[in-house]
């Protein structure tokens, strides 16, 4: 397979963490707390890091929103949690940011949508104070276009145009290029107004997979900012992971993209963090990073009517999780590293030879017995109740002595 080679973009700098330029695609993820409620969106915030989000999005929306921006910023420092807050504006930051500027401070970066800023000369003047502000508080800005919206003037200004054309466009095909138009009219806008293009983050987010790829090559193509990915309005479940997956891999293929969120719409009561888990995932399955080790397993078939293989598997890819705030800084390198884990002997032994650690457990008529390799060497074979217990603990030998200093 090609190497994925990445379009050459600015860096930004949000806090602590770099976006763009050679830094990695960076994982985002967003609160779906009320923002005022502190020790509720502490605790999401710092569950979210914990799961490997590296900057995360938080609601400013009110006075009182704003204001408990800095007691969450200070409640997280103390509880060690550096992760970068970003502030979601809509409507009525400048007047937010101006009043509170414990909160502009507290911030790493603004979020702002143009297409919701003002209208008519309100729109420049806002525009321009959000822009000063973060100016004045040394921040970086994302301008982030939405398809649900997009600024109806220049909507309306575009299709005009369009309309006097002597052949038409698509009115789909003129509404993308309005998308790319409202966030590059923007950025320019606000390097004239004084901020550095290298605190400018892009996005243009839409709710079609056909779409974000077709846009988000174009603004590709006509920009070196850095670019935040994302299907807006993903949806729930399987339908949201897997209509993010398309639209992303495609773009990161080509190498589009600085950072990543995978908007889901969580059950009731549903994990946030599931949406940081397949960012990550997306990143992994691409090659462009490693954020835990992964588990080879078979699909099953007739052969394996047991579920023995099934839970192994399971319970390893859990244990590998779970054990990762702990390995993180004690064994370097050990997100890379491949298990198998699988049922029959068709392709178990041959995918477990391929694993750093492999075990091939018994299949359908076969003899009760579960042989594992080691770096492609078979080392001891398991049997009875205990294979799962002692297989997890070859794999902990095995990341001890393989990874540790």
């Amino acid at each position: 397979m090609s190497e994925i080679v990445r379009r050459p973009t600015r860096e930004v700098r949000v806090g602590d963490v770099r976006v763009g330029g050679d830094a990695p695609v960076v994982v985002q993820s967003m609160t779906n707390t009320d923002t005022t409620d502190v020790t509720a969106t502490v605790q999401q915030v710092q569950a979210l890091a914990e799961a490997g989000s590296e900057i995360v999005r938080v609601t400013v929306n009110t006075v009182e929103a704003a204001a408990a921006v800095p007691r969450i910023r200070e409640r997280l420092d103390a509880l060690g949690c550096r992760v970068p807050l970003v502030g979601d504006f809509h409507f009525n930051g400048h007047k937010l940011l101006t009043q509170e500027p414990a909160c502009a401070e507290a911030l790493a970066k603004y979020r702002i949508n143009p297409g919701n800023i003002g209208r008519g000369s309100k729109r420049d003047e806002q525009f321009a104070t959000l822009i000063e502000l973060a100016c004045r508080h040394g921040k970086p800005v994302r301008i982030g276009v939405n398809w649900g919206s997009l600024d109806a003037a220049l909507a309306a200004r575009m299709m005009d145009e369009n309309a006097r054309l002597p052949e038409p466009l698509d009115p789909e095909v003129v509404m993308r290029r309005a998308m790319v138009a409202s966030a590059l009219e923007s950025a320019k806008k606000a390097e004239e107004l004084g901020l550095a293009g290298d605190r400018i983050v892009l996005s243009c987010k839409m709710s079609r997979v056909q779409d974000l790829i077709a846009v988000y090559r174009d603004l590709s193509a006509q920009s070196d900012y850095p670019l935040h990915l994302g299907l807006t309005e993903a949806g729930m479940g399987t339908k949201g992971i897997v209509a993010s997956t398309a639209a992303l891999a495609v773009l990161l293929q080509e190498g589009i993209g600085d950072t990543i969120r995978v908007s889901l719409t969580p059950e009731p009561g549903g994990d946030r963090t599931q949406e940081v888990r397949v960012a990550q995932e997306i990143l992994q399955a691409m090659g462009l990073r490693a954020f835990a080790p992964q588990v080879t397993a078979c699909p099953g078939c007739g052969r394996t009517t047991s579920t023995v293989f099934q839970e192994l598997a399971q319970a390893i890819e859990r244990y590998l999780r779970n054990q990762m705030p702990l390995w993180r800084s004690r064994y370097p390198g050990v997100e890379t590293m491949q298990v198998a884990v699988m049922g029959c002997v068709v392709n178990g032994p041959g995918e477990s030879k391929h694993a750093n650690i492999g075990i091939s457990l018994p299949g359908t008529g076969e003899v009760p017995v579960a042989p594992v390799y080691v770096d492609g060497e078979k080392t001891v074979t398991l049997k009875g109740e205990r294979i799962a217990e002692d297989f997890q603990a070859i794999v902990e030998d095995y990341v001890q002595r393989r990874y540790g200093h």
